[in-house]
């Protein structure tokens, strides 16, 4: 008797007619399970690329536990705190788009002393800090304050990592640029947003993909140093290039990248119980969508793509565990309320400064 083949047992969600032709973009289901089981009052620490603050807010507006490390001081309103970056992420970070420079973050989580040795870049008379230089609408008042500031947000984001139960990150693009001596990343290549490009001092780097899991696998390392139980969840940005330093055509860099990035956040999620991955970049950019969730510039995410995305993601989460005895979060309905507050589409997104490059 022939045994049967390795299909013949697979669920209607492992073939293409039953699980997307059939029931159409709006209809399918099973595009995500948790790979594991959270508490019900479970608490999620958010970061990435501009697409992971559509999650930041989700979570929010759901009424689950985003934690934010690092809360706007006082009573700032809504808008002078999305003015100066508070409530973006789990703390003041802004983007990170490379696993290089999460990687650089958790190494600042582990020892702040070592903010001391990021570069600063001098503007006019006033400092930006080069891991995040728009941090700050006018900049630093000198190199200390800038070096302060950064420790304080180094703090925070190990706090963030001890107290969530999940650290959500959108990993974003391959491409970067590094100081050619010390192998510092940047946020963006400098010249662009601020500081002065110099050829013999910084290097662009297309970072493969054993890079990038090195990176992302010395990332994970330390976070689990500071919280042993800690889970991760990744996603890969659905959203374009705005430019590639490449000599490809954007369209080729952008497929690079995102494949890259999807492979790497595939064999993290195969490989280990306590990594998953979350498939908002299939949702968006794959042809069941036909490209309707994108914008006319066919690059910005448009909100009933955001919606979709978030919809399987809430569908899927487990939260079934017994909530852990812990002390409600007496700022949280204020901070929610800040966060609705703020337009939907008012991401801040540095990468997005880069068009202006080539308007100049």
């Amino acid at each position: 008797m022939t045994d049967a083949n390795p299909y013949a047992s697979q669920p209607p969600k492992s073939f293409w007619r039953t699980a997307v032709a059939e029931p159409g973009l709006y209809r399918m289901a099973d595009l995500w399970q948790s790979a594991y089981s959270l508490p019900a009052n479970a608490r999620f620490a958010t970061y990435g690329s501009c697409f992971a603050q559509h999650i930041s807010r989700a979570l929010q507006k759901r009424g689950l536990n985003w934690v934010n490390a690092e809360p706007a001081p006082g009573k700032a309103s809504a808008e002078l705190a999305a003015r100066y970056n508070y409530g973006v992420y789990s703390s003041r970070t802004a983007n990170i788009y490379t696993a290089r420079a999460l990687e650089v973050w958790v190494k600042l989580a582990e020892d702040p002393a070592r903010c001391d040795a990021i570069e600063v870049w001098q503007d006019g008379d006033r400092y930006r800090d080069s891991l995040r230089p728009l941090i700050e609408p006018e900049g630093f008042a000198s190199r200390e304050e800038a070096h302060a500031m950064l420790r304080a947000t180094a703090q925070a984001f190990r706090r963030s990592v001890e107290d969530a139960e999940v650290f959500v990150f959108t990993m974003g693009l391959t491409e970067g640029f590094e100081n050619a001596r010390t192998g510092q990343p940047y946020a963006l290549c400098p010249g662009t947003v601020a500081g002065h490009f110099d050829v013999s001092s910084h290097a662009f780097c297309n970072y493969g993909f054993m890079e990038i899991l090195i990176s992302m696998k010395e990332a994970i390392a330390g976070m689990r140093q500071i919280n042993p139980r800690i889970r991760f969840l990744l996603t890969v940005s659905p959203v374009p290039l705005t430019a590639t330093a490449t000599d490809d055509h954007v369209l080729v860099a952008t497929t690079y990248s995102k494949s890259v990035l999807r492979a790497v956040a595939g064999e993290l999620a195969n490989s280990d119980p306590d990594v998953d991955y979350f498939p908002s970049y299939e949702i968006i950019s794959q042809p069941p969508s036909r490209g309707q969730f994108f914008e006319p510039n066919m690059r910005s995410v448009s909100p009933y793509g955001v919606s979709l995305v978030m919809e399987h993601f809430f569908r899927g989460l487990d939260l079934s565990l017994p909530a852990l005895d812990r002390q409600p979060d007496p700022d949280a309905a204020r901070r929610i309320q800040a966060e609705q507050e703020i337009a939907e589409e008012d991401l801040a997104c540095e990468e997005l400064l880069l068009e202006d490059e080539n308007a100049n």
